[in-house]
């Protein structure tokens, strides 16, 4: 949870725990709607992410916690109310770790690690200006967390259909039971989407090493453009002008402050960049950090 954004960690009402970002958070209030949408789109190019959704945090609580608040430089701030976004946590923090590092020996043991060639199409598509966020674990809980988009397994049931937004409301309490069973292998699940269009800006300044993953290892797959191949097919079926304009049917229109016009906009540039995705990754294989270095 380090990060501008200051995001908390809550359990809900649904007994899971959730990262929150808050409306009145530092970075803008924005990031909410990139962090939805963003989820909702990689998820639907078939990519491991972490199961999302509309949290309400109520006046009350914020005024019995103090610790729900937002630090500025020279003050303090209480953490807004209202509906917020939430990304789920794999399973109880007091149970299990995760990692967003594992040094190369260890990377060898992803199940997924393909999967960030995948991830490399969606953060050039979506000009993900922050480096990409992932984190790895092998708790048995992964199964609650990873969702994959329409044509690939989903790992465990929601409550939700495909679409809907879910509002959940935090509590206190007894914590979740443990499940059962182990993982025998880490994987990776793609989070933190709040940089997709350049975070508040909602533009797209591309340059060849944004998007890319801070370890090289992790493209040792690619062997040259068919690597992309499944990713790219799935942004050109999977993701229409219509999938769009209900995907932002989802998002509260206070994270936007009621400005539609400027979503449409964004919108439109998605759908027309997704022509550019090739040249974008073709890009960063000519940059002097030669991040594919099995390509062909």
């Amino acid at each position: 949870m380090r990060g501008g954004a200051q995001a908390h960690l809550m359990r809900c009402s649904d007994e899971n725990y959730y990262v929150v970002k808050f409306q009145n958070n530092p970075q803008h209030r924005r990031i909410l709607v990139n962090e939805l949408l963003g989820t909702r789109l990689a998820s639907r190019l078939g990519l491991p992410t972490a199961a999302v959704e509309v949290v309400e945090v109520g006046a009350e609580l914020i005024h019995l916690t103090p610790e729900l608040c937002i630090e500025l430089p020279r003050s303090r701030t209480p953490c807004a109310a209202g509906l917020q976004f939430g990304s789920r946590y794999p399973g109880d923090p007091r149970r299990m770790t995760l990692h967003d590092f594992l040094p190369d020996e260890k990377l060898r043991d992803v199940e997924n690690l393909h999967d960030f060639a995948g991830m490399l199409v969606f953060d050039k598509w979506v000009c993900n200006t922050n480096g990409r966020q992932t984190v790895f674990f092998d708790d048995v809980a992964r199964a609650r967390v990873v969702t994959r988009g329409e044509g690939t397994p989903r790992a465990a049931p929601t409550d939700a259909t495909p679409g809907e937004v879910v509002r959940r409301t935090f509590f206190q309490g007894e914590a979740p039971r443990e499940e059962a069973g182990r993982a025998r292998t880490y994987r990776t699940v793609m989070i933190d989407q709040g940089f997709c269009f350049n975070a508040g800006e909602w533009n797209f300044p591309d340059a060849p090493l944004r998007g890319l993953y801070a370890r090289s290892r992790v493209y040792e797959g690619v062997t040259g453009m068919d690597s992309f191949g499944p990713w790219l097919e799935r942004l050109e079926k999977r993701v229409t002008e219509k999938v769009l304009a209900e995907l932002t049917e989802e998002i509260p229109p206070a994270w936007y402050e009621d400005d539609y016009d400027a979503v449409l906009r964004l919108l439109e540039q998605l759908h027309r960049r997704k022509r550019r995705v090739e040249e974008l990754i073709l890009s960063a294989k000519s940059s002097n950090r030669q991040p594919f270095m099995s390509w062909r």
